[in-house]
């Protein structure tokens, strides 16, 4: 890949990553050292990435960072994030945006990261598992149950009021 194609890259992909990692997250800053991180990696290794690769490349790296980033931070306590949710849990939720990102909370890892792939991304079955180092029929079994329990949570009267 040239510098020319990595700048075309960047001008392209910045928002869509930074957007799917921003949606898995929820922290500006978390997302944008991920994002960084990743862009910076492309930029190592752009002799040995194909151009017509690139954008699949990126979002591999800029996702196992993310679930590194997520692993890490699982071990730590964070007494502001505690807080913040014991706001949120205590106002009434009635936005259709608010409750597709609540559910989308009750996600685990993967299945959130499969969702925001395919229906936000739109990326296809074989690209998500190149992405995500699963196969197509895994993505597939994967995404079908992470869409029944968004199903079931959204459903649910008392989660919608």
């Amino acid at each position: 890949m040239t510098e020319k194609e990595y700048n075309h890259c960047v001008t392209i992909y910045a928002d869509n990553v930074y957007r799917f990692i921003l949606k898995n997250m929820r922290h500006q800053e978390d997302a944008r050292d991920i994002v960084q991180t990743a862009f910076e990696k492309l930029w190592r290794s752009r002799e040995e990435v194909d151009y017509e690769r690139s954008k699949s490349y990126l979002f591999t790296i800029a996702y196992n960072s993310m679930i590194d980033h997520l692993r890490k931070a699982k071990r730590i306590y964070f007494k502001e994030e505690i807080s913040e949710e014991a706001s949120i849990s205590s106002k009434q939720v009635n936005d259709t945006k608010a409750v597709l990102e609540k559910a989308l909370r009750q996600l685990g890892e993967t299945q959130r990261s499969l969702v925001l792939l395919k229906d936000y991304e739109g990326y296809s079955y074989e690209e998500i598992g190149q992405i995500t180092g699963l196969s197509a029929s895994q993505v597939k079994v994967y995404l079908h149950r992470a869409r029944l329990q968004l199903k079931e949570y959204i459903v649910k009267i008392e989660n919608v009021i």
